[in-house]
């Protein structure tokens, strides 16, 4: 049986982003080799009566200019789950490139990053790009020093 890190690819498509008011678009993914993509927004601390979310958009162009948003795709977050995730599963994007965007108003939330992890891939095993540091697999390790 495959491992699951060797079958999607993991990347991060949003930095942390300080306390603030303002929406925030990741990074565009390339959907040709994948079937769906998961997209996780960390948070911080959210501030009283903030309105934050997380959505997703596609396009036809590779930098999104043409960005339209996805229906059903938004999800919004309590003021009081600070430190919470929200997830996103999109599957078979009807247009190739696609993104995440948090939404944020009304109050400060901190952003810990969005991560976008792409399955269904067409060619194994994956590649993963210049966000991840390093990707280990162990199968049945031994006991002792890490």
């Amino acid at each position: 049986m495959p491992n699951l890190a060797r079958t999607v690819t993991i990347t991060r498509v949003m930095d942390a982003v300080a306390a603030g008011q303002t929406d925030q678009e990741g990074t565009v993914v390339d959907m040709a080799n994948a079937e769906g993509v998961v997209f996780i927004a960390a948070f911080g601390t959210l501030g009283d009566d903030a309105v934050t979310g997380l959505k997703v958009q596609q396009g036809d162009d590779p930098t999104l200019t043409d960005a339209a948003d996805l229906a059903g795709t938004a999800q919004a977050i309590a003021q009081t789950d600070d430190n919470g995730l929200l997830v996103v599963d999109l599957v078979r994007p009807a247009k190739r490139y696609v993104r995440a965007v948090v939404t944020r108003g009304t109050a400060d939330a901190v952003i810990d990053g969005v991560i976008a992890i792409q399955y269904g891939t067409r060619v194994l095993p994956t590649t993963q790009g210049d966000t991840v540091a390093a990707l280990e697999t162990h199968v049945s390790p031994a006991e002792g020093t890490a």
